[in-house]
């Protein structure tokens, strides 16, 4: 069983940066894909970005291609997600989420979840 707990996240301005973290537990990290999803209010959870194994390979909703970066640290079971050049409509809970397949982009394909965190940003 996979434990996921997410860190980083604040209220920031348009066209700031934030890095969010999540750590995982419970699990051999570097055997899972990793990714980001979020859930804006009043809306269904999003894919945003996935890492595979080693972070050899990536992946990107085409809103964030360009402004945000995944990336892994297997030492350390943490996953992150650089977050630039924040626009009002990145405000959303993000979540951690786990699988053992391939880059999948859709939330029924992860079978482990953080709790989110929320990210605020103002205009």
């Amino acid at each position: 069983q996979v434990q996921l707990v997410e860190s980083g996240g604040g209220l920031v301005q348009a066209g700031g940066s934030l890095r969010l973290s999540c750590a995982a537990s419970g699990g051999t990290f570097s055997y899972y894909v990793m990714a980001w999803f979020r859930q804006g209010p009043g809306k269904e959870r999003e894919f945003v970005a996935a890492i595979f194994w080693h972070g050899d390979s990536t992946a990107y909703a085409d809103s964030v291609k360009g402004r945000f970066t995944i990336s892994r640290d297997n030492a350390k079971n943490t996953v992150y997600l650089q977050m630039n050049s924040l626009k009002p409509e990145d405000t959303a809970v993000y979540y951690c989420a786990a699988n053992q397949k391939w880059l999948k982009r859709t939330t029924t394909e992860y079978d482990y979840w953080g709790q989110g965190t929320q990210v605020t940003v103002s205009s």
